[in-house]
């Protein structure tokens, strides 16, 4: 298996424009996954347990092949924006075949067309990036989206969707990592994964931290009157 650091992986395969078509194996989920993030998976079919298989076989060639595309899809649909993932460490291996992995988002691609020539869907896929004449945010700007979730960490540390681990202030993706962390519904991290601007996306993650706050804040009080047939208890 690879064993460079995913840092070094990131940063060699990031795209300033869009490039050349390519053919990916697209793994539908009801999941959005964004790069930089965490995503572990338990492989059980056996379409899904082949594409795997390959892209092991890949990685341990040192072949470029090596990626998946996993793609928001719910309701009989599946969206054109998604985000290919590496597969960092397999941590199990059944008997009967099935896989657990664990995975981590790299790049942004958008689905041009798909096609089932192999068991597993495969996309014709454009992989793209920010955008070169993109804003950039402020020192300002990223410090205080920092200090926002340092706040909603503080106050609400039972929402969080993984263990805590804060972005640095100089992160590539600090928008995609702190959204990572949040309990933010499937349309927002879709909607994020589309934006072409890393200021854009700090702006729309402040947001969401800012109402998941006061929903959090909301829940507690409600359930703090209910407890005390509609006089708040005392926190002790």
């Amino acid at each position: 298996m690879d064993a460079r650091p995913l840092a070094t992986v990131l940063q060699s395969r990031r795209w300033g424009l869009a490039v050349a078509e390519v053919l990916l194996p697209l793994f539908p989920l009801e999941v959005v996954l964004l790069p930089e993030a965490p995503l572990p998976l338990h492989v059980f079919e056996d379409r899904y347990k082949r594409m795997i298989g390959e892209c092991l076989e890949a990685q341990s060639r040192g072949s470029d092949r090596e990626e998946f595309g996993v793609v928001l899809a719910r309701e009989g649909e599946m969206q054109k924006v998604g985000c290919s993932a590496r597969i960092l460490e397999v941590t199990r291996r059944y008997d009967d075949g099935r896989l657990d992995i664990v995975t981590a988002g790299i790049r942004r691609f958008e689905v041009l067309y798909t096609t089932d020539e192999k068991p597993y869907l495969e996309g014709g896929v454009v992989f793209f990036d920010d955008a070169e004449e993109s804003e950039a945010p402020t020192d300002k700007e990223t410090q205080r989206v920092r200090d926002m979730l340092r706040e909603f960490v503080r106050r609400t540390p039972q929402a969080l969707e993984v263990p805590i681990d804060l972005p640095g202030p100089g992160d590539y993706y600090l928008s995609f990592r702190i959204a990572a962390l949040l309990p933010a519904d499937l349309a927002f991290k879709q909607q994020l994964l589309s934006v072409r601007s890393e200021a854009d996306r700090l702006r729309r993650v402040a947001q969401a931290i800012e109402l998941l706050t006061k929903k959090f804040d909301w829940t507690r009080k409600a359930r703090e009157l209910a407890g005390g047939n509609g006089h708040a208890q005392p926190r002790t």
